[in-house]
């Protein structure tokens, strides 16, 4: 059986504005956001390690994500292919009406621009994800930033918010805080 070939797209044209999901920002300083792909994942580790206190998993672990996972995953990208903002997730396999975000990544370049509500914005949008109407996700509780996030989606998509302690700090090995499961909806996205 033959697999036909794939034309191969490079990062710097899938940054154009032509292919993007959406652009954002402001004229002078536009962001690209899209899919990722194999060509992305040393800079999604790179922007993850510089965006503390998010725990930094393995180069493969992004390089995973922006391949197997690039229909539930978005990055934004300045003018010149920088990544600048990611989010992770997937689709809950027992739970095919939620989607699990696993990180958000904003990079100091494109904070306070609301790009980290935009890229979750443009993966609920996919058409592929039209039967989302519940979002998961796991926040420790003094990361202010996440939850302030959560909290404006949730006022946003007029859904309610509720909370409770998931992973405790023994089941965590002691080192880190407990992290709270987090569940936003039911509710409704319009898809392109």
């Amino acid at each position: 059986m033959n697999t036909p070939i794939q034309p191969f797209t490079s990062s710097s044209d899938l940054a154009r504005p032509t292919v993007a999901d959406a652009v954002v920002g402001f004229v002078e300083t536009p962001l690209f956001i899209r899919k990722p792909n194999a060509d992305d994942g040393w800079g999604i580790f790179e922007l993850v390690k510089a965006c503390p206190p998010l725990d930094v998993n393995s180069a493969y672990a992004y390089l995973l994500l922006a391949t197997q996972f690039r229909d539930t995953c978005a990055i934004a990208t300045n003018e010149e292919g920088e990544i600048v903002g990611f989010v992770s997730g997937y689709i809950k396999d027992n739970a095919p009406d939620t989607y699990f975000l696993w990180q958000v990544a904003v990079g100091e370049k494109a904070r306070g621009t609301g790009l980290a509500r935009r890229l979750v914005d443009a993966i609920l949008a996919r058409p592929e994800l039209s039967d989302i109407h519940h979002l998961e996700t796991t926040i420790t509780p003094d990361n202010r930033a996440s939850w302030g996030l959560f909290r404006r989606l949730a006022a946003r998509w007029h859904a309610p918010l509720n909370s409770r302690e998931y992973f405790s700090t023994e089941q965590l090995g002691g080192e880190h805080d407990p992290e709270n499961l987090v569940r936003i909806g039911p509710f409704q996205i319009d898809h392109c």
